[in-house]
């Protein structure tokens, strides 16, 4: 099975449950027919006639999100490019033909600007947007008008793919919405006091941008000195969480030091001066994520580097929940960098959580019942449900999903939201015991091959599955990561740009026994889900529970043994 959009409602996600395989599913799977001469790849109108880079490009693009569907475009032809992030958007639902000849499979899980680089749609979408530059266009002068006029995260949206980028029609889509939701200094002030006035206000047009890192981060430069720069061109309500969050957690060696500054920008309507982003020190080692199997290629991990490691993400989150009294759903390689000290450095606080069934198993079952029930594709009746659910868990769960800015106390994750502090404590126990599998065995995350991400570095192993971490870590990690469930990667694999089922990889099979296999697992994982749920509430009735279903350490207990071993030296 080919990877789409909807291979993640009909595989991946425990929508899959309820829904049936689509017709353009059962299209993408390799039992197809053998395609007609007109559809063929041997008829030359079906081919790419080049995909050489103009000798002097216009555009780069630095990566890539929304399941290969969205592309960070950076004009290079300005001469300093302000952070607009206006992102080229393809259309999702593509012939096979088109997929294979462009790559789109690959897109799907390739996120950084040097394997996307090497992709066919790269290159495609560079020379369509030459093209468009060119003819639509005067001069740059002409261009860079046009471009600085548009409200941030507009976006560049391809109407159609054709193997002729001059058939290609490039449609502006100006995000007025954003604009809307967007807050000014006077506003945020009015929320929460004196909270930001440490922070320099500059003009959005004197940041410029090095490189996108991230669907929400670029790499920029203000007065000749580096910075990140972090913006959402959605969700807006989850910057400024952040942002808030930040400025008023207890500072830590090991989290990332408060903003630095806040970057204004006029808007298009009622002469509103919004807040759309801050900056923060850049860490220019990068994330452990791409650091740790370089160090295990290498064979550079030291025992000393991963125990400190280790430690320093424990102290973190004790010192988040003791002394700011707040929790870190987002603990994943991708959010702890490196200083130049080779400290980490935990950053991203949006706190919005890692992906579908990377969490602790009482946070996924929450999760799940979400995800149903905010699906229109649900049947009515079982997405009433879940709602309901969901309401049971958080009262104001409706509220949870505005859109607008609201200055909630705890965020906006209604599945951690759910938890007492203790349950959320020892989830983050869960995450971390993952963590430190991960630092262990210099790997960039605990699945092999995850549908959604591919890695540089891609590992054999998958947690929790050992070959390099000592025995006593291994205890420590088995104990942190208590009521652990076999997730879907046991049943389904991504191998290479397609969906399997794991134990018959080589083996003939279609895309429909493929969402068979997700449905079983998913009918079975929601049924648990419920019934965990049910029980937590009806022992809490009883003032039963104890918040500590799966018998994890508390935060503190995983320090106390780790500095016993870095003091003892029993690694």
């Amino acid at each position: 099975m080919d990877l789409s959009q909807r291979t993640i409602e009909e595989v991946v996600h425990p929508t899959a449950a309820f829904l049936q395989a689509s017709d353009d599913t059962r299209l993408y799977s390799k039992d197809v027919p053998q395609p007609s001469w007109e559809d063929s790849l041997l008829n030359p109108k079906n081919r790419i006639d080049s995909l050489d880079l103009p000798s002097k490009p216009l555009w780069r693009i630095d990566g890539c999100t929304g399941l290969g569907t969205q592309y960070y475009a950076v004009p290079v032809c300005l001469p300093s490019i302000p952070p607009m992030r206006m992102d080229v958007f393809i259309p999702e639902n593509q012939p096979p033909i088109v997929r294979d000849q462009l790559d789109l499979h690959r897109a799907f899980h390739t996120k950084d600007a040097s394997r996307l680089s090497k992709l066919a749609i790269t290159k495609h979408i560079i020379k369509t947007l030459q093209h468009w530059t060119e003819s639509a266009f005067e001069d740059v002068d002409a261009f860079e008008r046009f471009y600085k006029s548009k409200p941030f995260g507009s976006r560049l949206v391809f109407e159609n793919l054709s193997f002729d980028t001059r058939q290609i029609h490039v449609r502006v889509g100006p995000n007025h919405n954003l604009e809307l939701q967007l807050l000014s200094l006077k506003q945020l002030n009015s929320l929460w006091g004196t909270t930001l006035h440490p922070l320099q206000l500059v003009d959005f047009f004197d940041v410029h941008v090095v490189s996108v890192l991230h669907d929400s981060v670029c790499l920029v430069r203000i007065d000749g000195e580096l910075f990140i720069f972090k913006a959402l061109v959605g969700g807006i309500k989850y910057l400024y969480h952040e942002l808030k969050t930040l400025c008023t957690v207890l500072p830590h060696a090991n989290i990332i030091s408060r903003p630095i500054h806040l970057v204004s920008k006029a808007c298009s309507f009622g002469g509103k001066h919004a807040i759309v982003g801050f900056t923060t020190f850049y860490h220019r080692n990068g994330s452990l994520r791409d650091i740790l199997p370089q160090l295990r290629i290498h064979d550079r991990l030291r025992r000393e580097d991963q125990l400190r490691w280790s430690i320093q993400v424990t102290q973190a989150l004790e010192h988040l929940r003791t002394r700011s009294s707040t929790y870190y759903p987002d603990l994943r390689l991708d959010n702890v960098v490196v200083s130049k000290d080779s400290d980490i450095i935990m950053v991203d606080f949006e706190q919005r959580g890692v992906w579908c069934e990377f969490a602790a198993p009482e946070v996924n079952a929450i999760e799940y019942m979400g995800l149903i029930a905010t699906d229109d594709r649900m049947p009515t009746e079982v997405r009433l449900k879940h709602q309901q659910i969901m309401r049971n868990l958080v009262p104001h769960y409706d509220r949870l999903r505005e859109d607008d800015y609201t200055n909630p106390e705890e965020g906006y994750n209604a599945s951690w939201i759910a938890l007492s502090p203790e349950e959320q404590e020892l989830a983050e126990v869960y995450m971390l015991g993952r963590l430190m599998w991960c630092i262990f065995e210099g790997v960039s995350g605990p699945q092999k091959a995850a549908v959604w991400q591919s890695y540089r570095w891609e590992s054999n192993l998958e947690f929790p599955q050992y070959e390099r971490t000592p025995q006593a870590m291994r205890e420590l990690i088995d104990c942190c990561t208590r009521g652990r469930r076999t997730n879907l990667g046991h049943v389904i694999v991504r191998h290479q740009s397609q969906l399997l089922l794991r134990r018959r990889i080589g083996e003939k099979h279609d895309a429909n026994q493929v969402q068979a296999a997700a449905k079983a697992h998913w009918v079975a994982e929601l049924k648990w889900a419920e019934k965990f749920l049910q029980e937590r509430s009806h022992l809490r009735e009883q003032g039963l529970w104890n918040n500590n279903y799966y018998n994890r350490p508390r935060l503190q207990e995983v320090l106390d043994a780790l500095l016993k071993m870095q003091k003892q030296d029993t690694l």
